[in-house]
């Protein structure tokens, strides 16, 4: 065919990027050094892909909000460096409420990821196949969604290193360090396995566990958790990060061990 693909000249595209075929890339759209853009992908205006990053057939980057109240302003989507997004992914842009949809370095976005205007994903995560991820949502770093269909619904936070199992509708906040599974979604435990791969020392997953096992297994009431928290442990990185993190989920945060 005379036109294998239609890549805008105005496009910045960096040093030895690779583009399948019939592939669309915009003309308001910056592509790092070394990325691989496989066939019939299509990247639009507003679009923004660091260095090394690789893009399977099928990914729409860029498109508008499904948002009614998007009104044309001009936003972006943000993605990292190193990060993998394969088929069928779609990522849209930003809204007026943060101006752009950002996915961090060194994440993985397996096939039919939908993620939403405003979402915010950290560094280091794994979402699973087709995982839902609505707007204004906040993943943090190192967050494994695990299993595929996992719904997360608009304005939810997932704290650092915790691990939702396959097929979850989270509907509450995920404090940081934690499993959470069953239907409805509860915490199951701490991500003791993950912490571990992650490098962390067995005396501050032990610490982890102990402010969990106050919170969630021995008080029913979260509030009762955390002051015992409060009067029972010394301050720490962990229990006080821990802390805030609940403390300041106005959505509230998943229910414990029934």
């Amino acid at each position: 065919m005379e036109k294998m693909n239609s890549i805008h000249p105005n496009a910045k595209i960096g040093k030895e990027v690779s583009v399948g075929y019939f592939s669309v890339i915009e003309e308001d759209v910056v592509i790092g050094d070394g990325c691989e853009i496989g066939h019939n992908v299509t990247i639009l205006n507003g679009s923004r892909l660091g260095d090394n990053c690789k893009v399977f057939p099928g990914a729409v980057i860029g498109a508008i909000p499904q948002d009614l109240k998007f009104d044309g302003e001009y936003t972006t989507v943000e993605i990292g460096n190193n990060t993998i997004i394969r088929e069928c992914v779609t990522i849209n842009r930003g809204t007026s409420d943060r101006s752009k949809t950002v996915v961090g370095n060194n994440t993985l976005l397996m096939a039919y990821v939908h993620i939403a205007h405003d979402v915010i994903i950290g560094d280091y995560c794994i979402l699973a196949n087709q995982a839902s991820i609505a707007g204004h949502v906040v993943i943090d770093d190192f967050v494994i969604i695990e299993g595929g269909s996992v719904a997360i619904q608009q304005f939810i936070h997932v704290g650092r290193h915790a691990f939702v199992t396959g097929a979850s509708k989270v509907r509450k906040n995920i404090p940081p360090y934690v499993k959470v599974g069953r239907d409805p979604l509860a915490y199951v435990g701490v991500n003791s396995v993950g912490l571990k791969r992650r490098g962390f020392e067995g005396q501050d997953i032990r610490a982890i566990e102990d402010i969990y096992r106050l919170i969630f297994v021995q008080n029913a009431n979260v509030g009762k958790g955390i002051e015992q928290v409060k009067d029972s442990l010394a301050p720490s990185e962990y229990r006080d990060e821990i802390i805030s993190f609940i403390m300041n989920s106005d959505k509230g945060v998943v229910k414990g061990l029934v």
